[in-house]
């Protein structure tokens, strides 16, 4: 049965009980549309999604490593602002049919060692490249471990991949969650 109604999302910080490291690139100009398309940092979760991360988190910590997030839900007018940088389906979802990320139920994230030093994943995050994709044979082996790595936290945890971007996971029946507008979440983009 699909879920039904706007959910009360779950905040994800580590004020909150969440052991990550938060990194939200769309708060910042360092993405890939070149501004900021949040007015402030906010990490939101489906309550399944923040169970199923909670685990991931307890996976990597029992490996000595650590989540760092770089987005979660979004909103549909940053959907759509990212829709215009880049009207790719392969690497952003057509917000006219929705994102994953606006049903609360994705999260886009990378592994770090316990100092904060980031695993070296072949690109950074929103690389719109065939380097990103999970399979790319042409990144080296130590960038494939790590990547599966990654994979791996993230699958014992609950989360499928998405095989065109390594660092983007999602519930595997994410579909059928409703996509939320901000609105009912309060204020939280430029203009």
């Amino acid at each position: 049965m699909a879920p039904t109604g706007q959910p009360h999302f779950v905040t994800i910080a580590p004020e909150t009980g969440f052991d990550v490291d938060l990194d939200l690139r769309y708060a910042t100009a360092d993405n890939l549309t070149g501004s900021p398309l949040y007015g402030r940092p906010l990490c939101l979760l489906h309550p399944v999604a923040a169970a199923c991360l909670a685990r991931a988190i307890a996976r990597a910590a029992a490996l000595d490593l650590r989540l760092r997030i770089f987005d979660a839900y979004r909103p549909p007018q940053t959907q759509w602002a990212l829709w215009r940088a880049l009207p790719d389906p392969v690497f952003i979802a057509d917000p006219r049919t929705g994102s994953n990320h606006t049903r609360g139920v994705a999260v886009d994230l990378t592994l770090a060692r316990a100092d904060g030093t980031v695993l070296d994943m072949g690109t950074g995050f929103d690389d719109m490249s065939p380097r990103a994709h999970h399979t790319d044979d042409t990144v080296p082996a130590a960038v494939q471990r790590n990547r599966a790595l990654l994979l791996g936290v993230m699958a014992v945890a609950g989360w499928a991949h998405y095989a065109s971007e390594w660092w983007h996971y999602q519930l595997p029946d994410a579909h059928l969650y409703p996509l939320v507008d901000d609105g009912a979440l309060g204020p939280r983009l430029t203009a």
